[in-house]
């Protein structure tokens, strides 16, 4: 039976030159699609913009952690112990 696996992350990926902006450019314009079909196929525009502005608040957030996590050189992996 084959197993699937994952590869670990790489570690020589380059840094965008702008990584905070970039993700919020990103999330923002998920959001502002959350609220063009909502208008589109007559939802509520008011609760749309309500979700798309608290998960584009949490998922930016969220990546900025992960960035600053990532360019301090902290990126969460654990470490091992020393005997």
């Amino acid at each position: 039976m084959k197993r699937l696996s994952w590869d670990p992350p790489r570690r020589d990926r380059s840094v965008p030159k702008h990584p905070y902006r970039d993700s919020a450019l990103v999330y923002a314009g998920l959001a502002a699609l959350v609220v063009v079909l909502a208008l589109v196929t007559g939802g509520s525009v008011w609760r749309a913009l309500v979700a798309a502005a608290l998960v584009f608040v949490a998922a930016t957030l969220w990546s900025w952690r992960i960035w600053r996590n990532r360019l301090r050189g902290n990126d969460g992996a654990p470490k091992e112990e020393s005997l």
